[in-house]
Order: structure tokens, then sequence, then C-alpha cells
């Protein structure tokens, strides 16, 4: 049996999205699950291996639910252009390059170590059409320590000849790669992925929801992102009463035994909310993406006051950073343009909710997790704000939003995922 405990300033969000702050506490983890939270080190624990953290703060891991791996090298670059063009500029050719070997270990290498230095402990990651890469990908992930899903990206159409798959061989491949890595890995896990309905036939669709059927694969994808391509997506599917539903018709849209997360839903209606809903869909509200390829401001309040799931996604190299505080931060702040341009009576997100978002609904794709509750699994980071010096005296809630905002300034001491450390440098 393994125990440990760990003392500090314990911050997380309960289920009513309220962040709780308990001051100079214990936080108990054995064989990889939170044990409790306590005032005082019970009895029983006081000979298990303790770390006293002082005055830092320890969080949940933060949770990242849609970002593109193969996009890390060129992140903060062609931010000029809406989405669709800059698809075909930057992330088709740049993805293409992946069919390298070499040139994917490099690019990879410097994505892997820089996740697993941020205070993400758990992400759902695409890769690029190619298998070799995207198992490479995976088995640095692996050694990471941390807990991803990792998807081998179809494309049968729309996209330049170096960059397009054969629809047979692209099914096949997929239900190989996954036949392979399904059992192969302790933390890493395939994920089904669409690239968009833009760039699948109806006829790799259907292949995919054959081999998500028969696996029980999660499945990752993009939905209602960017006017263009909503448009783009009605006439490529005149039989899809809206964008969700060129998904739910093929079986990839959530429901029994299909986990989903879908990014963006920028422009998700009535109709398309209530299959949302009714599927169990995650979203991964990117709202860093959402202002830089210039698609819009997603109704977030809208979805948390119906009962959606929300997370949240760093999404680079739409987005130019990895860290899901950077994300926070944008959603508080777009929350507000949305409110104030767009419909005043759907008030702005409150920190404590996108801390909410970050962790603990996010998290809840991934199992029981994003939290400190009982029996959730371990996953915690332990941060320095010593550096945001302030003669003011401040509450804890106020320490914690400067970090939230601040983040850059703030240090990592430490980081567990499934209770298990993982090393920083």
């Amino acid at each position: 049996m393994s125990r440990f405990a760990w003392k500090g300033h314990i911050c997380h969000t309960n289920e009513n999205k309220k962040t709780e702050i308990f001051e100079n506490s214990w936080l108990l983890c054995e064989d990889g699950l939170c044990k409790g939270i306590y005032k005082e080190l019970p009895e029983e624990w006081k000979n298990v291996k303790i770390t006293d953290f002082g005055d830092k703060f320890i969080i949940p891991g933060l949770m990242d639910l849609h970002v593109h791996a193969p996009q890390y090298t060129y992140r903060g670059t062609g931010m000029d252009l809406e989405l669709l063009d800059w698809l075909e500029k930057y992330a088709f050719p740049e993805e293409a390059s992946y069919s390298d070997i070499e040139y994917a270990e490099k690019a990879y290498s410097v994505f892997v170590r820089d996740l697993k230095n941020s205070a993400t402990t758990r992400a759902s990651i695409f890769a690029s059409i190619h298998v070799p890469a995207t198992e490479l990908l995976m088995d640095m992930l692996e050694e990471s320590g941390l807990k991803t899903y990792v998807g081998k990206v179809n494309m049968d159409r729309n996209s330049p000849d170096i960059y397009r798959e054969e629809t047979s061989a692209s099914a096949a491949e997929t239900e190989h790669w996954i036949s392979e890595t399904e059992n192969k890995y302790k933390n890493t896990k395939p994920i089904i992925t669409p690239r968009f309905i833009p760039s699948c036939t109806d006829e790799l669709m259907a292949e995919l929801g054959n081999i998500q059927k028969l696996h029980g694969t999660a499945v990752q994808s993009h939905v209602s992102e960017n006017p263009s391509e909503i448009v783009w997506v009605k006439e490529l599917c005149p039989s899809s009463e809206f964008y969700s539903d060129a998904y739910d018709r093929f079986g990839l849209f959530g429901g029994e035994n299909c986990p989903t997360v879908m990014a963006h839903c920028v422009y998700s209606d009535e109709r398309e909310q209530k299959l949302i809903k009714e599927r169990g869909v995650w979203i991964a509200h990117c709202p860093q993406t959402n202002m830089n390829v210039a698609s819009g401001i997603a109704p977030v309040r809208e979805f948390l006051d119906n009962g959606l799931k929300v997370g949240l996604g760093s999404d680079v190299a739409g987005g130019s950073s990895l860290s899901l505080f950077r994300a926070m931060t944008d959603a508080i702040m777009s929350s507000k343009l949305r409110w104030r341009l767009v419909d005043s009576t759907k008030h702005q997100l409150s920190v404590d909710e996108a801390f909410y978002m970050a962790t603990r609904c996010g998290g809840s794709f991934f199992g029981k997790t994003g939290a400190f509750d009982e029996g959730y699994e371990f996953d915690a980071v332990v941060l320095d704000d010593s550096a945001l010096y302030t003669p003011k005296k401040l509450s804890m809630h106020d320490r914690f939003e400067r970090i939230c905002y601040l983040y850059p300034e703030v240090k990592i001491v430490a980081k567990c995922v499934a209770g298990k450390s993982i090393e920083l440098k």
C-alpha cells in the first residue's frame, strides 16, 4: 500500500462550482486515490511520508480537453487569418511534415516536455494522420507520466494532396492502430479523431462509427466553430439537421459507451445544445482560439445554466499557450465581452466557474479526477505564489485569483498524477 500526506492551502471546487480553500490542511493519498482533506493529520497517518509545503497552494491538476500536438511548432504565428484559411496555410502543411519520423521526434519531444512541466495533468490530444508518428507521441506521453487520450487524425477529403488519406486505408489503419494501442499503455489511450466534418466523407464516418462500436473508444472532434465552416457543413451534409447531427447519425456523438468531447460549439443553437446534453457530450471551450481565428464568442454561461458539461482547451496552435490558467482567464474575459456585446442577460463567468471547468468538470471526461473528493484519483499541483508579493493584505481567495491571472510569475513546486510524482525540469 502506498500512502503519503501533503500539507498546504488545499484548493478545489465543489459540485456547485464554488472554490473551497482549506488553509493549512492535510491532503491524503492512498494507492493513487484521495483519502480526504483534514485540518489535523489523523493519528494513523503520522508514520507515512509527509511533505509540508507551508504557505503554498495545492490544487487539482488541470485538464486540457483539446490540443493539437503537431501544431506546437508554429504557435503564435498566423493569427491574422480566419479558421479555414489558417488551416490551409499553416495547419495542414505543418501536420503533413509528421510523415518524417525524425522531424516528429524532435517536435513532439518539445511538446511533451512543456506539457509535462505545465500545470496540466491530463489532456485529450490530436496527433496527425500518420500512425508511426502518433505511436511515437503516445510512447513519449506514457513515459512522461501524464494521463492522456491521443488521436490519429482522419481526413479523406478537402485537404492538400500531401495531407489526405484514401478512405478505406484511413479506416483500416485506424482500426489496426486502436487494436494495437488500446491495451498497450497504462496512462495513454487512443481516441477516434475525425478532424471535422468537412475533411471526412460519409463513407469514412460510417467506418469510424463501426470501429467505435467495436472497441468502445472515446471520440474527439470539432463542431460549430466558425460561420464559414458551418455553411460548408450544410453544403456537404444537406440531410443533417445541424452540425452535430452529422456526427450523431454515424454514432460518433456521445451516448452509451461513447465518451465524446467536441471543441468550440461557438454557434451551438438550442437544438444542438439539446443533443449535446442528451448524448452526454463534453464541450471543450477554447476561448483563445475562438478569438485568434475570429470565430466568435461561445455562449458558455448558457451552456452552464443548461447543465452541459464544459471543460477548457488550450487548443494550441489556435491558442498560443499550453497554460490552462491562460485559458481560464481568457474564458472569463470573453464571457465579459459576450455579456457586454451580445446578451446582457447572461452574466460573465467567475474565477470559480473557470476553475471548475479546468478541473472538476473537465476532469470528469477522464473519470473521477479534477477534485480532492475521497475516492478521486490524486492529481495535484503545488503552486508557489511568493513572487506575487504585495504589502496589501489579501484573502486566500484573492491570492488564488492572482495565481490564475498572474500564472507566469507562479512556480510549480510539485506535481502528481494518480498519486505518482512527476519529475519537473
